[in-house]
């Protein structure tokens, strides 16, 4: 997985929004101005990318033990956040299942009618 394809799988997936809240660095995925995505620039040039996803927490502790690439959330809630370290024990196509999961979780969270005007 590249820069590119992280943002353009975000990015395609409905009422998704980028920012920068909190610095020039830190990149911000937001669903229905909920955050589901976070990385940092300078980690992807310096060639140590990684992900905070929002996560169940009984998922999020099974993944923990079961990768090495996952953490807990850094600078996050460590019961619904992890961190994903990209290019280790995880396949592309499992780290967009984490993606995924974390985009649900975040529908999920959100009123009915909020989900149902939305189109979500």
């Amino acid at each position: 997985m590249n820069i590119q394809q992280l943002y353009e799988f975000c990015l395609a997936k409905k009422e998704v929004t980028e920012t920068f809240p909190f610095d020039e660095d830190t990149l911000v995925f937001k669903v229905a101005g909920k955050m589901f995505c976070l990385t940092s620039l300078k980690r992807w040039e310096e060639g140590n990318p990684s992900l905070n996803l929002k996560c169940d927490k009984e998922k999020a502790l099974e993944l923990r033990a079961e990768y090495e690439a996952v953490e807990p959330g850094f600078h996050m809630s460590k019961t619904n956040w992890n961190t994903v370290k990209i290019h280790q024990d995880l396949s592309d196509k499992e780290i967009f299942n984490l993606i995924n999961h974390s985009y649900d979780e975040v529908v999920k969270g959100l009123t009915k009618k909020m989900r149902t005007s939305l189109g979500l």
